[in-house]
Formats: C-alpha cells, sequence, structure tokens
C-alpha cells in the first residue's frame, strides 16, 4: 500500500511537472529600452512570473516602430514595451495597437498616457533633450559648457557637438519635436540649419552621442537625461546639462499588440511595467515617473530639483502625425551628415 501511495505521488508529481512546462507562455517583447536596464528591469517580473519566458528583441525606437509597421499582416511581437509614445501613437493610427488598462492605471499621470479607456499606451517614467559634455575635453579647448540651445549653434562649437538622428531614434525625434514647440517650425528649421554647421556626425543611437562623450570622441552629445546621469555615476568625466530653455520629451511607454492569438501573460507583463517593483527600478534611473505614488520616490541627483518643470509644452499627438513630413524634410537637410546604417 505504502509503495502503491508513493508512485500516485510521483505520478502526480510527474503531472503538475509536466502541466506547468505545458502552461509555461513565452512572450516576445519588442523594446528600445537599454540594454543596460532591461535585466536590472525584468528581475521582479521574473521573480513574480518564473513560469513566463521572455524573448526581447531591442533596437532605437524609429527601427522598433518600422519593424511593427512592416509585420501588420503578420504581427510577431506580444507586446512593446518602453517604446517612445510617439511611435506608439503611429502603431495605434495603423490599428497595430489593441487597448488595454493595466491593473494601477488610476495612479498613472494623465499627462502621461492615453487619455482615452481603456488606452492604446500608458508610461512608465519619461525621457528628455539632455547635453552630455565632456568638460575635461572643452576645458582642453579652452572653451565652456554650453548651458542652452542657444549655444550649441555658437561658432566655437563647430565640428564638436553629435547628435540623434530622428528618423531612427526616439531621442533625436522629441529633440526636434520639442524645438518645435518651443520656436515655432520656421524658427525651429532656421535654428536647426545653424546647428547642422556644428554637427560632427548624426547617430542611429540615442545614447551614443553621450557614449563619444564619454570617451572623448566629441565632446558634446545631445543625448537624453538618464545616459548622462547613468555614465558619470559610472565615473565618466560628463556633465548632463539641461538646456535653460527646456526639453524636449517623451514617454517610455507600452502597449500590446493586435493579433489573433493574443496572450493573457501579456497582460499581466503590462500589468507589472506600471506595478511597484517596476517604478521603483525605473526610479533609480529617472527624474520623472507616469505614476504618482511610488515608495520612497525621490528625483535621482544629475536631474533639475522640478524635472517637470523643464519639459516643453509638447503635444505628443501633433509630434506623432507630423512626423513623416517633419523627417523628410529633416533628412533632405541633413542626412549627409548621417553614420552609415549598419
Amino acid at each position: 500500500m505504502k509503495k502503491r501511495l508513493a508512485c500516485l505521488v510521483l505520478v502526480c508529481l510527474a503531472l503538475t511537472a509536466a502541466s506547468r512546462v505545458a502552461r509555461a507562455a513565452e512572450l516576445l517583447v519588442y523594446t528600445a529600452l537599454e540594454d543596460d536596464q532591461i535585466p536590472v528591469y525584468i528581475k521582479s517580473f521574473k521573480e513574480q512570473y518564473p513560469d513566463i519566458q521572455l524573448k526581447f528583441v531591442r533596437d532605437s525606437t524609429g527601427v522598433v516602430i518600422s519593424k511593427l509597421l512592416a509585420e501588420k499582416d503578420n504581427p510577431q511581437a506580444d507586446l512593446v514595451w518602453g517604446t517612445a509614445a510617439t511611435g506608439l501613437l503611429l502603431l495605434e493610427a495603423a490599428g497595430i495597437v489593441e487597448p488595454y488598462a493595466p491593473k494601477g492605471l488610476e495612479r498613472i499621470n494623465p499627462r502621461f498616457r492615453d487619455p482615452r479607456n481603456p488606452p492604446a499606451w500608458v508610461a512608465n517614467d519619461v525621457f528628455e533633450t539632455g547635453l552630455c559634455v565632456n568638460e575635461l575635453e572643452l576645458g582642453a579647448k579652452k572653451l565652456p559648457a554650453p548651458a542652452a540651445y542657444a549655444d550649441l549653434v555658437k561658432p566655437e562649437y563647430k565640428g564638436l557637438v553629435v547628435m540623434p538622428n530622428p528618423a531612427s531614434s526616439g531621442t533625436g525625434y522629441l529633440t526636434v519635436a520639442g524645438l518645435m514647440a518651443l520656436l515655432g517650425e520656421e524658427q525651429a528649421w532656421a535654428y536647426l540649419d545653424k546647428l547642422h554647421e556644428n554637427i560632427a556626425m548624426y547617430t542611429h543611437s540615442g545614447s551614443k552621442p553621450c557614449k563619444m562623450a564619454g570617451t572623448g570622441e566629441f565632446p558634446i552629445g545631445i543625448t537624453f537625461g538618464y545616459r548622462g546621469v547613468m555614465q558619470k555615476r559610472k565615473g565618466e568625466p560628463v556633465t548632463t546639462v539641461f538646456p535653460k530653455e527646456g526639453s524636449g520629451w517623451d514617454c517610455e511607454a507600452n502597449a500590446l499588440i493586435r493579433k489573433k492569438d493574443m496572450k493573457p501573460e501579456a497582460k499581466l507583463f503590462l500589468d507589472w511595467a506600471v506595478s511597484d517593483p517596476a517604478m521603483i527600478e525605473y526610479a533609480k534611473n529617472y527624474g520623472i515617473l507616469a505614476a504618482s505614488d511610488v515608495p520612497g520616490f525621490q528625483v535621482p541627483e544629475g536631474y533639475p530639483a522640478d524635472p517637470v518643470a523643464q519639459l516643453i509644452p509638447v503635444d505628443l499627438t501633433w509630434a506623432a502625425q507630423n512626423r513623416d513630413r517633419i523627417l523628410a524634410e529633416w533628412e533632405k537637410r541633413y542626412g549627409a551628415k548621417s553614420e552609415a546604417k549598419k
């Protein structure tokens, strides 16, 4: 009898294990988050849902959005995590996004989510234009650090500035859209014409200009705040300058992809992405969170004391609707200085 009971227990354990394997889901997640952020952020999700397997496709925002648009008739991704909201608005217009209200939606600042219910996208945090400056390199050239957009067009900085290409980089596009909101389109193009004279190269990554500043290859990189703050934290000789006129900005946001076989686990991921465990990790890197009540949140060192006040009033819907037109004009004027695509 004891042997039979032991055998039954073993059989039950085997069936339970087999059932767990059968139930284990795999999610394909497209993201524009930084490579060094993903494994840190995802730790709490893996602890909470160890049976859900995750695969990531990571690239710059423009590349991620282009890939999703190309896959419209045969979507591969289950969800998008941490990608510019202006890009997700394009996906929504193309019918690629399935609206979903994650648990905890009520704690999200209305400014940082789609206003409809259920929303097409919900943000985690905000990223904004910052100038990554290597003051050692500038000091060797007897040049002061720029404090404003207006400084970047001064003749003494000719050939010393690197900026992301807005067609491939969300950081590049939020900077251009921010300038248009700040100056108006006509004056923004006039400013970008002057800035172009000082640009050494347009990169396809929003973080690369700061990486180049960190190594001293070019002393000034137009980038986003997190990248410069993080590199300084690691001991690199860079300082993040937030332009005194204000910063262009966008949200790192999430969305569910519309497909025939939408997995319930994808919704679990989106719930987790705006939960406290995830927000607490975002808070270590960003000065502005989408949620208003994250335990223990303090603006990280290196950001303005009031980072929300730093934001230029940008209409994200306008930025998304006019993106193709703006990028076509930008490429015609400045594309010759872009780095070669890999």
